[in-house]
């Protein structure tokens, strides 16, 4: 379980003990980018949205789609 002001995110928990069940890579000066079988997005307002495979998590905090990516990390001088 991931979680950040603006969503909790639940990963699929069913895989075999010799594969991970997530991948997270921090990309410099981009996004979280998240690879894994399934996972649930758990927003504040009970709402869920499922995600699978893959899909990157926004860490400049400028994003439109919050939290997930949009790219604005690209123009807006994110640096971390």
């Amino acid at each position: 379980q991931v979680r950040t002001p603006d969503c909790t995110v639940e990963l699929e928990k069913d895989m075999p003990m010799d594969q991970p069940s997530v991948k997270v890579t921090i990309i410099a000066n981009g996004a979280a980018k998240v690879e894994c079988a399934k996972a649930e997005v758990h927003f504040p307002d009970g709402s869920i949205v499922v995600k699978e495979n893959k899909f990157s998590l926004c860490r400049c905090g400028q994003s439109s789609g919050k939290p997930f990516c949009d790219g604005t990390h690209k123009t807006c001088g994110f640096v971390g």
